[in-house]
């Protein structure tokens, strides 16, 4: 053979190489025809290869046509089994690759879920269905798959990158036709067998993939729905179960509710008891508020989920939402009723001091209970009661007197008549009922739990301390008072004065308790408008003269504190003052003002040391009154008691 010309024995892939390389070589040549064989190409040559002619050439040329078309005939045979092999693949897989599509489609339609019981248990029995049709598909589905895996094993095929785009395009179309005509090969004799080999190999493992991910899509997507379904029937049933208990409920509560008496027909007595009732029944309803919860958490829970509750469903959820509320607001209106009804009408109500005042004042009570009183004729309102202003205006008469201390006791003298008053103090308290003893003023007290001294009241509390006091009055002594305008002035002056008790358990006062007492009984000439002759509101320099007399102690006792206060200090001296107008009131004196010349004198009497036989009543004394040409002299001396001469 000679040098450069192929083997035409010669095995393996590259004896093939040569094969086909010198039968592309043939192609080009010119066609020899041969006795034995007609359809041998005749091998003529104007010049051998080489520049050679010899007489092995025609005779060697077709040694080698003949093992092409041996090679040939194998190959052909091979391929044609071969595209007949991946033919009976490609058909079904695509059929596998077309179906799992169409459920996959179906499967989509399912959803959205409606949310009604019904629907969904119906939807679960068609999904049921549809999942046992695609497990049915499986096994013709698996044997497939394991057929092309097999067909791959024994096919393999080597990816190969090629940046030319139409190059791919070519291989898919030739794979194609190849498929549908296996002797459309002879149209691409620029493919190789080979490549056409690993081109169908390529496209049945496509199809293989896209099936086996179809596959595992839909079965896992089915085994997802059945659990959202089975999860959104639970809910729905949860929610059907909760909406018909709430439902029976509230069906028993307004029935409770539709015999509720009109609170304005109610007694007062019987208030309490339906107060009570009215908060137990909140009580029972109480988990009622956490089943409304959960269907509306529940009915959010599926709306994320994208199940909507059908349109009963949801009318059904709002009416009960909408009910619930309003037995609500009816349970809290109600209370609230009964409450201020009892507040204002009960035993503990302000309600029976409304009849204090006349037409056309009103009394009203501010949120903190403080009374106000509204004049409809004026437009008006003020704190205090109307009898208070008038009270008020009449101590202006006082003013002419020209000692603070008598003209402060004689102002609040004036008051305690008003009020009914008589001054004395009680461990820190001064207040009673004029003609009430210290033995009943102190049963009262401690029926108030007024002795510890820690003991804060609100305005109801002292309007039932003073109507005690004042029915007291009226058991005792047998006489008739105005209880509600006697209580209701009392109250307007202690909340403008504002009173405590200092002393503890064991009838001791520190200092900071004592300073607090006598702030707070500064506040007595404060409201008469004579603060100032008292040494205003610095009250230290008191506490230390007063604590003198407790010997170095912490604390002091009453006793002392009274032994400092008959001493008459300049921040008390109106009370001891006051004291004396209370005693001298009903005092006469048998004889003559020598001012005046009123005969007996009445109250004080106030007779000069220095001249002989001079005697004045108290008002001349307090206003200065002097007679004609005789100017009082002191020293002189204050008589509150009967005197002999």
């Amino acid at each position: 053979m000679a040098a450069g010309t192929p083997g035409c024995h010669s095995e393996g892939g590259a004896g093939r190489l040569r094969v086909l390389s010198w039968y592309s070589q043939l192609r080009l040549a010119v066609e020899v025809k041969t006795p034995q064989d007609a359809s041998a190409p005749a091998c003529v040559s104007q010049k051998p290869p080489n520049g050679a002619i010899g007489p092995q050439m025609p005779l060697e040329m077709n040694l080698c046509w003949n093992e092409i078309k041996k090679k040939s005939h194998n190959l052909r045979a091979r391929l044609e089994a071969f595209s007949d092999h991946s033919g009976k693949l490609q058909i079904p897989l695509q059929e596998i690759i077309d179906w799992l599509s169409q459920k996959d489609e179906e499967l989509s339609a399912q959803l959205p879920l409606r949310g009604d019981v019904l629907l969904v248990q119906q939807e679960k029995e068609r999904h049921t269905a549809f999942m046992e049709e695609v497990k049915s598909r499986g096994p013709y589905i698996y044997s497939v798959l394991e057929s092309a895996q097999a067909f791959l094993t024994q096919h393999p095929f080597e990816e190969v990158e090629d940046s030319n785009s139409n190059s791919k395009g070519n291989c898919v179309r030739a794979v194609c036709l190849l498929v549908v005509f296996p002797d459309i090969a002879t149209l691409f004799p620029d493919v190789s067998p080979r490549h056409r080999i690993q081109n169908i190999s390529r496209f049945v493992w496509k199809q293989a993939t896209v099936a086996s991910e179809l596959w595992e899509k839909l079965t896992a997507r089915c085994v997802d729905q059945h659990r959202h379904i089975e999860r959104t029937l639970e809910q729905l049933l949860e929610i059907k179960g909760t909406m018909e208990e709430l439902s029976t409920t509230l069906n028993q509560a307004e029935s409770v509710r539709e015999t509720w008496e009109p609170i304005g027909d109610l007694f007062i007595d019987s208030l309490p008891e339906h107060i009570q009732a009215t908060k137990l029944f909140k009580e029972e309803l109480s988990p009622m508020k956490d089943g409304v919860k959960l269907v509306n958490d529940l009915a959010h829970q599926l709306a994320i989920s994208d199940v909507h509750l059908s349109m009963e469903n949801s009318r059904s959820l709002e009416q009960i939402n909408t009910r619930w509320k309003q037995l609500q607001v009816s349970i809290n209106d109600r209370l609230k009723h009964l409450q201020d009804a009892h507040r204002d009408f009960g035993p503990g109500s302000q309600h029976f001091l409304s009849s204090s005042v006349q037409v056309p004042w009103e009394r009203a009570i501010s949120p903190n209970k403080v009374p106000y009183y509204i004049n409809h004729q004026a437009q008006t309102t003020c704190w205090d009661h109307p009898k208070m202003t008038e009270l008020y205006q009449t101590l202006a008469e006082l003013n002419n007197i020209k000692f603070s201390a008598y003209r402060t006791a004689m102002k609040l003298r004036r008051v305690q008549k008003a009020l009914r008053f008589t001054h004395f103090f009680i461990s820190g308290l001064w207040t009673t009922v004029d003609m009430v003893t210290l033995p009943t003023a102190l049963e009262v007290f401690n029926e108030h739990e007024l002795q510890p001294s820690d003991r804060v009241m609100d305005v109801v509390e002292v309007i039932h301390c003073l109507t005690a006091l004042y029915e007291r009055l009226e058991e005792e002594r047998g006489i008739l008072v105005n209880v509600p305008l006697c209580v209701d002035m009392t109250l307007n002056w202690l909340l403008n004065v504002f009173d405590s008790q200092v002393a503890n358990t064991g009838g001791l006062c520190d200092q900071r308790h004592l300073g607090i007492l006598l702030h707070e009984a500064i506040q007595v000439p404060r409201q008469l408008g004579e603060v100032a002759a008292f040494g205003g509101s610095n009250v230290e320099p008191s506490v230390r003269s007063c604590f003198r007399f407790g010997n170095g102690k912490p604390a002091i006792e009453v006793v002392q504190f009274l032994e400092w206060a008959n001493l008459e200090p300049q921040s008390m001296v109106w009370l001891a003052v006051l004291h004396r107008v209370t005693i001298a009131e009903q005092v006469k004196h048998q004889t003559k003002c020598s001012v005046c010349r009123q005969c007996p004198i009445k109250g004080f009497r106030y007779r000069s040391l220095k001249q002989f036989n001079v005697d004045i009543c108290q008002t001349c004394f307090l206003t200065g009154r002097a007679s004609k040409g005789n100017k009082l002299h002191y020293p002189i001396m204050e008589y509150y008691t009967p005197v002999r001469d």
